[in-house]
């Protein structure tokens, strides 16, 4: 979805902190409003009616002409903010009046100096209730479904049609017949016996009607893989020597994987984020746990200290130690993500966290080794691979107990060779090619067990 930057200087704030910048991240999921700062804020709030709106009482602060032009910066597809205003409600006490578009629930902290931010006043804008992800995939897939049947449809229509048509136009006499050929028994064939003797059409036709069958069956078991575009929002992951940053090569790669994985029937890609918008580690676990996802692909891009690492790897969960010293300080930074996009530990309840975190289970990670595998042979068919097996380390992200996971680390992002081929959309394909072709032959060989809800 995007962010808005409204960049503040010291010179418009007579008193009080100093506004280092202020970012808006609007989202299908929640909205964020952040305030970074030069030293901590604090803020109160409380929810009014009638119009809806959030009032938000920030200490230690003079009104600028700059923090006004907030009031300018709110997109019009928010779908959670309507619209701000900005006041002096108080001397040192800027009031933020957040008209809202629907109910909310809001969630407000502070956020200690962590990597290139400073200290951050975060808001976060949550729906007060919470989408069904599993539901929104049942009813995708039954639009997926009646569009397929009518495409059936309206290609054995069309084709019925032409047969038709030349039947209709020797219909006042039959044509002369040629030496050595006998009169037909019934020069006006049926239409449907008239498809039959067309094997061209008719055989397309009976595929794309199977391959829709197969798809709409009503017993059919729907295969869901959950993809997760590593990083987002005030997290932009690793960025690369021009600039290219890890949490837009992820989306991109998810979104186009998404796509080719729809595409198969009886298949569903859920993704934990679809915008440009921060999910905690914890909650990218819970969304896939929540719609029972048969598979767990996390998508990033490698970045190490030196620009001449390369290649692909593909990471699974260790219960005990990393395979390698580069896999354990892969995963200690990617389970920094949630220290720099920004989480509200006061909401998280820490001993449900770590309980779901060691459940992982010696079943699950010897299913993720078999999907690694698969999914890195398909890899190492496109590009260098930096290792020729599968890597495990402690990766917060893959500890979904009853999920196969793997941690997909697309290239280096550091390697100036390996940034250009991650902007290239060819490359990208190619990529998203390999990881469908990979999860594939993962269930032809291990097909999904039955599901506890009709799926």
């Amino acid at each position: 979805m995007g962010t808005l930057v409204l960049a503040l200087s010291t010179r418009h704030l007579a008193h009080g902190a100093a506004i280092v910048a202020v970012r808006v991240w609007p989202a299908a999921d929640y909205t964020r409003v952040t305030i970074e700062s030069d030293s901590a804020l604090a803020a109160k709030h409380f929810l009014a009616d009638n119009p809806p709106r959030l009032v938000i009482d920030v200490d230690g602060l003079d009104l600028s002409p700059q923090l006004r032009d907030l009031v300018g910066q709110v997109r019009s597809d928010d779908p959670f903010i309507a619209g701000v205003r900005v006041g002096q409600y108080q001397p040192r006490v800027v009031r933020l009046v957040i008209d809202l578009k629907q109910a909310i629930k809001p969630q407000l902290f502070a956020l200690a100096p962590v990597a290139a931010y400073r200290h951050r006043l975060v808001f976060d804008l949550y729906p007060t209730q919470e989408p069904d992800l599993l539901l929104a995939l049942v009813q995708e897939r039954e639009h997926a479904e009646q569009q397929a049947a009518q495409a059936v449809r309206d290609a054995l229509g069309e084709f019925i049609g032409q047969v038709d048509r030349p039947a209709a136009a020797s219909a006042p006499g039959p044509k002369a017949l040629g030496p050595g050929t006998s009169t037909p028994t019934n020069a006006n064939p049926a239409p449907a016996e008239a498809a039959a003797s067309q094997p061209g059409p008719t055989r397309a036709a009976a595929e794309a009607s199977d391959a829709a069958n197969k798809s709409t069956g009503r017993t059919s078991r729907l295969v869901i893989v959950a993809l997760d575009p590593g990083h987002g929002g005030e997290d932009p992951g690793a960025i690369g020597p021009s600039g290219l940053r890890e949490k837009d090569v992820a989306l991109a790669v998810a979104l186009q994987l998404r796509e080719r994985l729809n595409a198969q029937p009886g298949m569903r890609a859920m993704l934990t984020r679809d915008a440009d918008f921060f999910v905690p580690l914890q909650d990218r676990v819970r969304k896939a746990r929540r719609v029972q996802a048969d598979l767990f692909v996390s998508i990033h891009a490698d970045a190490f200290f030196t620009p001449e690492a390369r290649g692909a790897s593909v990471f699974a969960l260790s219960q005990g130690g990393a395979s390698s010293a580069a896999a354990r300080w892969m995963a200690n930074r990617e389970n920094l993500a949630d220290a720099v996009g920004g989480i509200n530990v006061k909401v998280k309840d820490s001993s449900v966290m770590h309980a779901l975190l060691d459940m992982s289970t010696t079943a699950q990670i010897k299913d993720s080794l078999r999907l690694g595998g698969e999914v890195l042979g398909q890899i190492g068919r496109v590009g260098r691979l930096h290792k020729a097996s599968v890597e495990q380390a402690g990766f917060a992200v893959l500890k979904a107990p009853d999920i196969p996971s793997i941690l997909v680390e697309t290239a280096f992002i550091s390697n100036p060779d390996e940034e250009a081929k991650l902007r290239d959309e060819r490359y990208r394909l190619q990529l998203v090619e390999a990881l469908c072709t990979g999860i594939k032959r993962y269930f032809a060989k291990n097909p999904p067990l039955a599901r506890n809800r009709g799926t």
